[in-house]
């Protein structure tokens, strides 16, 4: 392994759409990422496969469609071992002589997130790479949780509600604008801790050999957003820095895949890639170019779902497996979490919505959704049933068809019903126990706990 061997960084932040300053987010400040970008290649049109945390980084870390190798229902394989064909990124590093290690980042004394959908011992070789034999290249991973709820407020840069921008699709009322102001603190909380990471670098003498990804797991925990196949549950962040080797201060809207970071990584070390991966080169002398993105969802938690989407840079085509359910059928962690998961449905009953933001609130979905993204960003007008889109609509439902063949798509075999009892259960009873830690009953009403989440955010 010759000594120049690059080494190669990913940091993540979790639960985090590209609300970011380089971005063009307004009232965040992300300084540290904003250098990053500066000094490398922002990417405009990235995406993972779903839209929650386990399914997504067992996908991530393999480089494989989380539907191909049953790991896309939600914590439900954790006891299985990986595919016996298949490995993880940290073996083929490891295997061309890498130490590999995984933190959440400063002070880099513990171990950091994995969440995968299947068992695999040590997938790591350590927490940090000071570890590392003298001269060997590292590929670490440091998971920074605070941009997963619940929000970490900035004390040093507090942002006032009244500046947030919130989409069309939540009602604009204090409680909300609360809940994304810190938010986006959170975020300028990360951005801290990114920034003394490239202080490290550059302090180690590693910045210039040292191959950057700065990504997300999946998108902001928000409604509508996590666990949901819109774009602000699968767009994430992706900058990726490389002195000399990918250009600065570039924003490029080339489509990506998470799937796409693995076998890009090993790509620029000059790493073969293992033959199973589904992922694609985005940068490098290899690179190719996607004329689409892929994105599936099934059980979040106890909640049943199967949702697949397929995406290019203009349009969407969303497909709802069950139209029967709403979308906010009962989700513990939501509940839990959201504050606009309970206001929203008292503003539902009180006729304060508008007809946009009343939608995700419908006892029934359309079979498909097709959005024009371009014109609607936001997602928010359905053209599936538009004649005028009937040639996009077929074009994209045939490409969708030909990615469940081709990748083996196992969300077609629905799991059996111990396991979905299994589930429903576990949801059930940590939702109770968590309510209670609060003092709170899990049978509290709506109006009640609309005044426990404003008593404690407002």
């Amino acid at each position: 392994m010759a000594k120049t061997q690059p080494n190669v960084l990913w940091i993540y932040g979790e639960d985090l759409s590209p609300d970011l300053a380089s971005y063009g987010t307004p009232a965040v400040a992300t300084p540290n990422i904003d250098r990053l970008a500066g000094e490398g290649t922002l990417f405009s049109n990235a995406f993972v496969t779903c839209p929650v945390c386990s399914p997504s980084r067992s996908a991530l870390i393999t480089g494989t469609y989380q539907t191909h190798f049953d790991a896309h229902n939600h914590r439900s394989n954790r006891d299985k071992p990986l595919r016996s064909d298949m490995k993880l990124i940290t073996d083929s590093f490891r295997e061309a002589g890498y130490f590999t290690c995984n933190s959440p980042g400063p002070p880099y004394n513990r171990r950091g997130k994995t969440d995968f959908n299947f068992q695999r011992e040590n997938p790591f070789d350590g927490i940090d790479w000071t570890e590392r034999d003298k001269g060997q290249p590292f590929y670490a991973q440091i998971n920074i949780p605070d941009t997963h709820r619940v929000f970490k407020p900035d004390p040093e840069r507090p942002i006032n509600p009244d500046d947030v921008e919130l989409p069309a699709y939540y009602p604009d009322h204090p409680l909300t604008r609360k809940d994304w102001a810190l938010y986006l603190e959170s975020i300028q909380i990360l951005d801290k801790k990114v920034g003394k990471i490239l202080n490290r670098l550059d302090d180690e003498g590693l910045t210039e050999n040292t191959i950057v990804f700065f990504i997300s797991d999946h998108g902001r925990a928000h409604i509508r957003c996590k666990q949901f196949l819109y774009d602000g549950g699968i767009r994430v962040p992706l900058i990726v820095r490389y002195p000399g080797n990918v250009d600065a201060g570039v924003i490029s809207d080339e489509l990506v895949s998470g799937i796409d970071f693995m076998p890009t990584s090993l790509s620029l070390t000059g790493i073969n890639i293992p033959h199973y991966v589904q992922g694609q080169i985005f940068l490098g002398s290899e690179a190719t170019s996607r004329d689409a993105i892929f994105a599936a969802r099934d059980r979040c938690d106890g909640t049943d779902d199967r949702i697949r989407c397929v995406r290019t840079k203009q349009y969407k085509l969303i497909r709802n497996y069950h139209p029967e359910l709403p979308y906010m059928q009962f989700n513990g962690y939501k509940k839990l979490q959201y504050p606009l998961w309970t206001l929203i449905r008292i503003l539902s009953e009180k006729g304060e919505l508008t007809e946009v933001q009343q939608h995700f609130l419908q006892q029934t979905r359309p079979t498909q959704e097709l959005y024009d993204l371009q014109n609607d960003p936001h997602e928010v007008n359905n053209l599936a049933n538009d004649n005028s889109y009937s040639t996009v609509r077929s074009n994209l439902n045939i490409k969708l068809d030909e990615w469940i063949a081709a990748t083996g798509d196992m969300g077609e075999t629905p799991e059996s019903d111990e396991i979905k009892s299994y589930w429903d259960k576990n949801m059930d009873e940590s939702y109770r126990d968590k309510m209670e830690s609060r003092g709170i009953s899990p049978d509290i009403s709506d109006e009640d706990y609309l005044d426990w989440w404003e008593n404690k955010l407002l």
